[in-house]
């Protein structure tokens, strides 16, 4: 199952770890089943749920950004851990793709064939990151099994950073190359964006979304419009679509309540503006895979990004 086990680390019982009186099956850390692929196999398992960490900053040390998102996935893990889960099916982790080497693209590489053998055997995947470079591997390994999928991207950035050297990218590239891949492929681009700062964007990067095509709503006009705006919106993007890929990066909320990232929202979005337009997302059942990114526990504030982004992935489920 795994064509490059260089940047592979198997799960860590360690990190899935509660509290001692917990009755059986309330909390996540009693569901999760651990599979280390250098030994064992999805083959058998009922489709469900495949949590995968992608350990990386290299993105954005390459975009001059605050390095320490390597250490995001575990740091989810744990927190994560500790909740109480009102699900029953279970959860499989599969461990970390790592990227210690300053070789991203065989991370990314190594990221998208392993989502795409997840993907092939019906499973669902959670990608913990990591920059947002892990955009770009979970969609091009989910997209062949799930052709006429969107994006749905929370961030203050569009991430359509031009490539300054060919297949060399960044945290702010994932989209762009995305594009390109779809281009190539002769494949619809059909991407999204919530959250979207004035100044977290230069104009020629608002030039781009608009060549693009790119559908967005800015901070702002969440700030100001009512949610039946906004589901109206999400609908219309929605309405022609089989599959939806949703890819949360945290600095698209303000720096108060997830000050651990690499580039600080002041003006962000509410964890609570957030979760509902992901729950309205859950609801439609198009959802295939979701990921997490940005997350940099050495910048972090009392773990409050950490925990704030773990209650969040648990709206998910």
């Amino acid at each position: 199952m795994l064509s490059d086990a260089t940047h592979y680390v198997p799960p860590a019982a360690s990190l899935w770890q509660g509290r001692a009186d917990t009755l059986p099956f309330e909390r996540y850390f009693q569901h999760i089943m651990l599979i280390d692929l250098n030994t064992q196999s999805l083959n058998d398992l009922e489709p469900s749920t495949v949590i995968i960490g992608f350990c990386s900053d290299e993105g954005i040390r390459r975009n001059l950004g605050r390095a320490g998102a390597k250490g995001g996935p575990d740091a989810l893990r744990a927190q994560l851990a500790k909740l109480p889960r009102h699900q029953h099916h279970p959860l499989i982790d599969v461990g970390n793709i790592i990227c210690d080497d300053g070789n991203l693209e065989a991370a990314q590489e190594a990221l998208r064939l392993l989502v795409a053998s997840i993907h092939q055997k019906g499973h669902k995947t959670w990608v913990l990151g990591g920059g947002h470079e892990v955009a770009y591997p979970h969609y091009m390994g989910l997209m062949p099994y799930h052709p006429n999928c969107g994006i749905v991207n929370f961030d203050a950035h569009f991430d359509l950073r031009p490539l300054t050297k060919p297949n060399v990218g960044t945290s702010g590239t994932p989209f762009t190359q995305i594009a390109n891949d779809c281009k190539s492929l002769n494949a619809p681009f059909n991407y999204c964006c919530l959250g979207i700062q004035p100044l977290g964007n230069t104009a020629s990067l608002f030039e781009q979304a608009h060549h693009l095509n790119v559908k967005y709503l800015s901070a702002e006009a969440i700030h100001t419009q009512n949610l039946s705006t906004q589901y109206a919106f999400l609908d219309d993007f929605l309405k022609n679509l089989d599959y939806i890929y949703v890819t949360l990066c945290l600095d698209v909320l303000a720096e108060c309540y997830a000050p651990g990232v690499s580039a600080p929202s002041p003006l962000g979005l509410s964890p609570i503006q957030v979760n509902s337009l992901l729950q309205y997302l859950r609801q439609t059942g198009k959802v295939i895979g979701m990921d997490v990114a940005e997350l940099s526990p050495p910048l972090d504030e009392r773990q409050k990004t950490a925990r704030l982004a773990a209650h969040m992935i648990s709206q998910w489920d």
